[in-house]
C-alpha cells in the first residue's frame, strides 16, 4: 500500500510506503526550507497533501490490520507537520477500531494508559468533547467487569486513580460546555450584527446623519458660499 507524496524541495512526486523510513524522509523534507517562510509553506502544503492521501488510503485498505497500520502512519505523519487535529483524529480512529475488534484480547485491546494518554493530549489541545469521551473509556478499563480490568491489590491507589481521571473528565465536560456557550454566543452576535447590517442597508436612503456631522457640513457649505460670493464681488470690481 502506498501514497503519493510531493516533497516540496522538488516538483516531482515520490512514491512512499507506510513505514518508518518514509516518515524519516518526510521529516527531512519538512526541514529542507531555506528560510522560515519556505518552511511554513512546506508544512502547509504537506498537510493538505497528507489529508488527501489519508482519505484515499482509507478508502482502499483491505482489512482491519492494514487500517490500523495506516492510521498509525498518518498519525505520526500529521504530528511531524504540526497538524494536531488530524493527528489526534487518526489516533482516536485507531483506538476505536481496536476497542471494537479486540476488546476480549488482552494483548491487543486498548489499555487504560493508552486512553488516558490520548485523553490528556486531547484536553491539552482544546478538544474537550473527545477528551471527555476518552476519559470515560479510561475509567471503563478500571471497572472490574471489564476484560482489561487493572488487577491491583492496592485498592486505595486504584480509588485515587479513578478520582483523578473523574476529575479530569469533569474538567473536560466543563470546558466543553463553556466552549459551546461561547460558540453559541459568538454565532448569536454574528447573526445580530448581520441583522443590523441588513436593516442599515434597507434604510440607507432614509439614514439621518448625526447632529454634529450635520453641523460641520453646514458650516463648510456656508463658508464655500461666502467664498464664492466674495470672488464674484471682486470680479465685478475689476
Amino acid at each position: 500500500h502506498c501514497i503519493l507524496l510531493q516533497p516540496l524541495h522538488s516538483s516531482r512526486l515520490a512514491l512512499l510506503r507506510f513505514g518508518d523510513q518514509e516518515l524519516s524522509l518526510l521529516d527531512a523534507a519538512l526541514s529542507a526550507g531555506a528560510d522560515v517562510p519556505s518552511l511554513l509553506h512546506t508544512r502547509s502544503s504537506t498537510r493538505c497533501l497528507l489529508r488527501k492521501a489519508a482519505a484515499q488510503a482509507f478508502s482502499s485498505v483491505p482489512d482491519l490490520g492494514t487500517t490500523l497500520s495506516v492510521a498509525d502512519f498518518f498519525a505520526r505523519a500529521f504530528a511531524l507537520t504540526g497538524n494536531v487535529e488530524s493527528c489526534l483524529a487518526m489516533r482516536y480512529e485507531a483506538l476505536l477500531l481496536r476497542q471494537a475488534k479486540y476488546s476480549d484480547d488482552l494483548h491487543l485491546q486498548v489499555s487504560n494508559e493508552e486512553w488516558l494518554t490520548f485523553a490528556k493530549d486531547s484536553l491539552d489541545n482544546g478538544f474537550y468533547t473527545i477528551a471527555s469521551k476518552a476519559f470515560a473509556n479510561a475509567l471503563l478499563h478500571i471497572d472490574p467487569s471489564h476484560p482489561g480490568y487493572l488487577d491491583s491489590t492496592n485498592s486505595i491507589l486504584k480509588k485515587d486513580k479513578i478520582n483523578d481521571i473523574s476529575g479530569l473528565q469533569n474538567l473536560a465536560k466543563s470546558l466543553s460546555a463553556r466552549h459551546s456557550v461561547q460558540a453559541q454566543s459568538a454565532e448569536y452576535m454574528k447573526r445580530k450584527a448581520s441583522g443590523v447590517d441588513e436593516k442599515c442597508n434597507l434604510h440607507l436612503g432614509k439614514t439621518k446623519l448625526p447632529g454634529s456631522l450635520m453641523f460641520r457640513l453646514g458650516i463648510k457649505t456656508r463658508n464655500i458660499q461666502k467664498l464664492r460670493c466674495s470672488r464674484e464681488s471682486n470680479l465685478e470690481d475689476v
